[in-house]
């Protein structure tokens, strides 16, 4: 059973899929118009997780993730660079791909673009006019807030105080100061032909019409992304679908928190935006994934480097435990498929209440630390221990994390000879041919 904090209702819930067995699941992108910072990967690797707990329970998912990649800052880029928008967009997509697989994170079963989607948005936002709930002025559309009763309970929004707060603007087109744009009238950069005018649609449009193309139905199960975006993007995305379907756009919205650089926000004007390509080159794969699971989701991450060195030393001690039982197993030609099903289902309940990594952390090294024992006991089970490092490859999977357990036989050969060397207390050899191994990453 798994439990989820919906963040339209604000409490912990039993999760329970539209269709049996199967999930919707749908993140939001990035704009492409730079690389990934460290924030940027956070949810890459918080939905890949989730993603990979309820495939490892049984559902068959389908996870969709966008592209934005038409926007004012990439529209700039182009001209700035003497580029075209696509050429801009194309480069940047490629890094945040390589991001994706550099953090250990699946590739979703569809990567939407925008730019692909332009007729379904004129469509619906054309449906959105007719049915009342937008209208067009001088060339712009904007939606009409007023006409969903429900406004601002996704992200728990007081709207007269959002009115209030509301800056508005003279010689304003809008009916109300809440009313956002789904259709831009603009000669800058590229455009299309719509109805209305030649422009591009807002932001808040785009992903509702990618959900309902992508996953042909008008609600999914699970919407994701980072904290920032309850309040207005997924607001109004989720207002838009109440307005034309008459339903929510979702019915689990998960959000994850934000994170920092040692207790500071990152910023330009402080000089310390960390990228996610630079950081899984200094870290490698597993202790930069490691730094984003380590925390549960709904918290904040002040990354330090007490934060990236407790995740060095804990990465190390789980593949050393895995590394060391494996060529054991090896070496005895003993490696067997069964698994230690109590300790993976314990594990998985823990990843279960709410996406819990530290809990489910605990359960790893708790097994961590009988495979250490039993690795050491004269009289071995092997069975006992092939079981245990399988269950613990799968944990660490679902976290992220992957070792090359498998060693060649060339290596499992200079191992052999290494062990010999010791017993015939041939020092030299022996650390000759230990230097080699540990250079090819054996030990």
């Amino acid at each position: 059973m798994i439990k989820l904090f919906n963040t339209k209702t604000n409490r912990l819930e039993v999760f329970k899929s539209i269709e049996e067995n199967k999930v919707s699941l749908y993140v939001c992108g990035p704009t492409v118009y730079n690389h990934a910072h460290i924030g940027n990967a956070r949810p890459i690797v918080v939905f890949d997780t989730l993603k990979k707990l309820l495939e490892a329970v049984g559902y068959e998912v389908t996870y969709v993730s966008n592209y934005t990649d038409i926007d004012d800052k990439i529209i700039d880029q182009a001209i700035d660079k003497n580029l075209s928008e696509a050429e801009v967009s194309e480069h940047y997509i490629a890094a945040y791909e390589d991001i994706r697989r550099l953090y250990h994170a699946v590739s979703p079963d569809a990567l939407p673009r925008v730019t692909q989607t332009m007729e379904g948005i004129i469509s619906f936002i054309q449906d959105l006019i007719d049915d009342g709930a937008a209208y067009e002025k001088d060339g712009n559309v904007y939606f009409n807030v007023d006409t969903v009763k429900t406004y601002g309970q996704l992200s728990h929004q007081n709207l007269d105080e959002l009115r209030v707060g509301a800056r508005i603007e003279e010689n304003t087109e809008k009916n109300s100061p809440l009313d956002f744009v789904v259709w831009k009238k603009t000669d800058k950069g590229i455009s299309w032909d719509s109805p209305w005018s030649k422009g591009r649609p807002g932001w808040h449009t785009e992903c509702v019409v990618m959900i309902h193309q992508e996953f042909q139905k008008n609600k999914i199960d699970i919407h994701g992304g980072g904290q920032d975006l309850k309040f207005p993007h997924h607001e109004n995305e989720n207002a838009q679908n109440c307005a034309l379907h008459h339903e929510s756009l979702a019915n689990y919205w998960i959000h994850n928190a934000m994170l920092d650089i040692d207790h500071q926000k990152m910023s330009k004007s402080l000089g310390n935006v960390v990228w996610a390509k630079d950081f899984v080159k200094e870290l490698g794969s597993n202790v930069a994934r490691w730094v984003l699971i380590q925390n549960h989701y709904r918290q904040n991450i002040s990354i330090t480097d007490a934060v990236i060195k407790q995740s060095q030393t804990e990465v190390e001690k789980l593949e050393s435990a895995l590394k060391n039982a494996a060529l054991m197993l090896q070496l005895r030609d003993s490696w067997q498929e069964v698994i230690h099903t109590d300790s993976l289902n314990e594990f998985i309940e823990a990843l279960s209440d709410d996406l819990n990594t530290p809990n489910a952390i605990m359960v790893l090294f708790e097994r961590v630390k009988q495979l250490n024992q039993l690795v050491r006991q004269r009289d071995l089970d092997l069975s006992e221990v092939s079981a245990l490092v399988n269950a613990l490859v799968k944990m660490a999977y679902m976290l992220g994390i992957e070792f090359d357990l498998l060693v060649d036989q060339e290596n499992l050969e200079k191992v052999r000879a290494w062990q010999t060397a010791k017993a015939d207390k041939d020092f030299a050899l022996a650390d000759k041919l230990r230097a080699e191994l540990v250079d090819s990453g054996v030990l």
